[in-house]
């Protein structure tokens, strides 16, 4: 049950015990009304608790095997000799 649907039925239990004035000899309304309110309540607050459970768990994101699987290590050296970073002059592309 979602929470929408504990609110609706807090709402059409109010209504059955509060606005419905209807006599019977086989059963109360107010009584019926408050046990669906009751209901109500009892499934927001169950869909509450189930929804912040999911977020209290503490599961990694990632499996720590498939982690370990793909983990690499940096190189020992990037390279042999330093790379000239330098800036030079545009070379000529048609030489007549």
């Amino acid at each position: 049950m979602r929470i929408g649907a504990g609110i609706a039925l807090v709402v059409v239990g109010a209504v059955i015990a509060f606005a419905v004035r209807d006599t019977s000899d086989t059963f109360n309304l107010t009584a019926l009304g408050i046990i669906i309110m009751l209901g109500g309540v009892a499934g927001i607050w169950l869909s509450y608790r189930l929804a912040n459970q999911r977020r209290r768990s503490a599961r990694p994101v990632i499996d720590p095997d498939v982690e370990r699987q793909y983990r690499t290590a940096p190189p020992d050296r990037v390279a042999d000799e330093p790379i000239d970073v330098t800036p030079r002059s545009p070379q000529k592309r048609f030489n007549k």
